[in-house]
């Protein structure tokens, strides 16, 4: 299996983004992250989705270590620093939930506060509900965890059906077009940072056929599962979605209708990026929250 990394020189002067990022082996591939905050603080697990990395954080990192917990932001294999293996057929479902999971052993993370966004919700999840004894408590934002039961929105089956048929998958332009507010162009340079060309996005591109829209999709069986465990409750559970979403709208209300006790906030003036427009206004929620659970 060819496996690509992006030259460390292309991740130089990432506007607000002084962090260092570490590396650690998960199932034989680099996974790149970003560990800020006291070693011996509870941490808030950081998961970004498609076609983003943990630059996303950048906004959220700097709040969250202020209020003395730690910052754990990994760069999802075929993203961001991390390896990109270069077939397609290397990125599955469940391939990405056992290297979020390889990477959370390996650290040993415990008392976890999850927070997902778009893939880094459907990912994370499910591993709040397998490995439910390392995870405190749970803030979803602008994601789901699908079981091809649903019904598919037309703005994913549309994105979904770009992400397949455009010749140049223009990540930059993705992400801007899905900010209510407008990235610079040194912030766009930054989400394209990690792929030089286009055999690097072999994971950018098979993302959006790896989520269950039909009930004999090879993840659906286990979401189902990961469902039956989540509504049971049990853990602080809180949906922070934005208000200007159109992929994920909707998806709040049916989180809170499932999972007991669940609570929920809407952040204005957001897109589907939250984390790129309201950044700091999201931590803050984190942080409120973890503080009020």
């Amino acid at each position: 299996m060819e496996i690509l990394r992006t030259p460390d020189e292309r991740f130089a002067a990432l506007p607000g983004f002084p962090y260092a990022a570490r590396r650690i082996d998960v199932g034989g591939l680099g996974m790149a992250y970003i560990d800020e905050g006291p070693a011996d603080a509870p941490p808030v697990l950081l998961l970004h989705g498609e076609p983003s990395w943990s630059f996303l954080y950048r906004k959220m990192i700097p709040t969250i270590v202020a209020a003395g917990l730690r910052a754990v932001a990994p760069d999802l294999i075929g993203f961001g620093r991390s390896d990109k293996p270069a077939e397609r057929d290397a990125y599955t479902y469940a391939g990405h939930v056992s290297w979020v999971r390889a990477f959370m052993r390996a650290l040993d993370l415990r008392g976890i506060t999850l927070f997902g966004q778009d893939w880094g919700g459907l990912i994370g999840l499910r591993l709040a509900a397998e490995d439910g004894d390392r995870f405190a408590r749970i803030v979803a934002s602008n994601t789901f965890l699908p079981t091809g039961r649903e019904p598919v929105s037309q703005a994913f089956l549309r994105w979904r059906k770009h992400s397949q048929e455009a010749p140049v998958l223009d990540v930059g332009k993705i992400i801007a077009r899905s900010c209510v507010v407008p990235p610079t162009p040194e912030v766009i340079a930054a989400y394209e940072a990690p792929f030089p060309d286009e055999t690097y996005k072999a994971g950018a591109r098979q993302f959006p056929l790896l989520v269950p829209i039909a009930p004999d999709d090879p993840a659906a069986e286990a979401n189902r599962a990961a469902w039956a465990i989540l509504s049971q409750g049990g853990k602080p559970f809180l949906t922070a979605f934005s208000d200007g979403d159109p992929i994920t709208r909707g998806g709040d209300v049916l989180l809170r209708m499932a999972i007991p006790g669940a609570r929920g906030v809407t952040v204005t003036g957001a897109g589907h990026f939250v984390q790129e427009d309201k950044g700091e206004k999201l931590a803050d929620i984190v942080v409120d929250f973890i503080r009020q659970t």
